[in-house]
């Protein structure tokens, strides 16, 4: 196989891992168990992959032996050939799951998001999709055990969404939600539609990675912070304290509001959060585009002006542009059952990796 010697390294790494994970010594180092774990955590499906691989060629292996003795006879001969071409197909499957295991592993991955939906084309009945959007978003975070804070929020009368910002932290959140950036496209029957015509509308979202203070610092002399009083529902306390945050980032103009804490500092935390998360992301893009040649596979990422997306609620059809893939479930996925779509993308994701290696080989 291609990869044998840095799979017999990645299994000789996996048992010292293990070794390391039953000392005693490393449970009194929460740091250093994190990080071992982390690695181990990566190790352990392409350890295990490997494991399976190499078992199956020991069983073809034996059937071969078995096959070249004289003495078969011919039942024996058809029965084992059956279980060779298997065993052959098998192998083969376990080759390509390797090697989709063994591509290079983007190091966000592993980052949590902060996702910034914003109603467009369409009036109120945009805004609405954005309330439907940011509430398939919260069940299908739910589904994954993922921690949900909403950092601002911006609704209408009808009770629409003109803007909400929420982050997701967890398990490979980044892997998943990196898919969502772009325009989503809504064609459905509004409510207040008395003759049954479908209109057209469309919501974008932003998908960007949380970044921690010290791998981004800002220069608290670049910034600008207006304190106001909160605005929409909230009851008495939002006419009567100033705990809104304005946070201008005045070499860029980047501005960010958070007033969904009744806490000022609070406030101010996230905000800072989400405006260093759009400024990583400006300067990712900026290095994206001086460094074209290695940049990675596009499918997941989409543009914020691309239309990546179209929900058909009278046909229940979800449609992904990017590669082409259809569904014909939509109420599931309003209702947070978005594993076939992002499966959907990380397969096209991962075949255009693998081509790009071949290409490159």
């Amino acid at each position: 196989m291609q990869f044998t010697e840095q799979l017999q390294r990645a299994e000789q790494k996996y048992e010292e891992l293990t070794e390391r994970l039953q000392d005693g010594s490393t449970a009194a180092d929460p740091q250093r168990l994190a990080a071992l774990m982390k690695e181990y955590k990566q190790l352990s499906p392409i350890v295990d992959a490997y494991r399976r691989y190499t078992a199956c060629c020991a069983e073809l292996e034996a059937l071969g032996e078995m096959l070249a003795d004289p003495e078969a006879d011919a039942d024996f001969r058809a029965m084992a050939s059956e279980e060779r071409s298997a065993l052959t197909e098998r192998q083969q499957a376990l080759e390509d799951e390797i090697r989709v295991l063994l591509l290079p592993q983007d190091e966000a991955d592993s980052r949590g998001v902060i996702v910034e939906i914003r109603s467009g084309a369409g009036g109120e009945e945009a805004a609405l999709f954005a309330h439907s959007l940011h509430r398939m978003y919260t069940m299908y975070a739910d589904r994954q055990g993922w921690t949900q804070t909403v950092l601002n929020l911006s609704e209408t009368e009808l009770g629409g969404t003109k803007e909400v910002i929420f982050s997701l932290s967890g398990d490979r959140v980044y892997s998943k939600m990196k898919f969502e950036s772009g325009v989503h496209r809504v064609q459905r029957v509004p409510e207040t539609e008395s003759q049954g015509r479908v209109h057209t509308s469309t919501v974008t979202v932003a998908v960007l990675q949380e970044v921690e203070e010290v791998e981004f610092e800002l220069d608290p002399n670049d910034l600008r912070i207006d304190v106001f009083r909160s605005s929409g529902a909230g009851g008495q306390h939002i006419n009567k304290t100033s705990s809104a945050i304005r946070v201008t980032h005045i070499p860029t103009g980047t501005v960010v509001e958070c007033q969904d804490e009744r806490s000022q500092y609070k406030n101010k935390d996230r905000a800072l959060s989400v405006l260093r998360a759009r400024l990583f992301a400006r300067a990712q893009a900026e290095q994206d585009a001086q460094i074209a040649s290695e940049r990675r596979t596009q499918v997941g990422t989409g543009d914020r002006s691309e239309k990546i997306r179209t929900y058909n609620f009278p046909q229940s059809r979800l449609t992904d542009h990017r590669i082409g893939f259809s569904l014909y479930r939509l109420e599931d996925v309003m209702n947070g059952d978005l594993d076939p779509v992002f499966d959907a993308l990380m397969t096209a994701e991962q075949a255009e990796k693998l081509a790009a290696q071949g290409n490159a080989e």
